[in-house]
């Protein structure tokens, strides 16, 4: 039996854009843009496709766990070799002062960074590193405060 409707769009070759567009950081949106289908299309293709599915999956997740690990190393810091160019003198066969530069690999050290820090903390331990307290946190202080307050008015009495 024939399937009714319009003949799908979707391409098995889909699979390998879909993963590399989801490694550059594309989000479902631009995906369905540059298949030229809606975003509902391609959510369709997600649930029959499964290998279509897996390969979106795959592209976030590899991408994801690329700019994780820059970031945590970024946090801490990190040590790195460079090379270094200098310019050095020295004398031909005719005694003429010849300059040249030279190259040296040299070991340095990145510090760590701050507003990684404090992106990697307010993502990964909201509940310990997010600007503004919760509400009912301004309320326990508020009573504490008072509490202090109370206390200190009393003891003058």
């Amino acid at each position: 039996m024939a399937e009714v409707g319009r003949p799908s769009k979707y391409k098995e070759e889909y699979c390998y854009q879909a993963e590399r567009l989801c490694r550059l950081g594309a989000k479902d949106t631009e995906i369905a843009e540059f298949f030229d289908v809606s975003v509902s299309t391609l959510n369709l293709w997600k649930l029959k496709y499964e290998d279509f599915s897996e390969s979106l999956k795959k592209g976030k997740i590899t991408s994801d766990v690329s700019v994780s690990e820059s970031l945590f190393t970024k946090a801490n810091g990190f040590k790195y070799m460079e090379e270094i160019g200098f310019k050095c003198k020295s004398y031909d066969e005719q005694g003429r002062q010849v300059e040249h530069v030279e190259t040296k690999m040299v070991a340095k050290y990145m510090p760590p960074d701050t507003t990684a820090c404090i992106f990697w903390l307010k993502n990964r331990r909201p509940d310990l590193w997010r600007d503004k307290p919760k509400d009912d946190e301004d309320d326990n202080l508020q009573e504490a405060f008072k509490a202090i307050a109370d206390k200190l008015l009393d003891g003058n009495k």
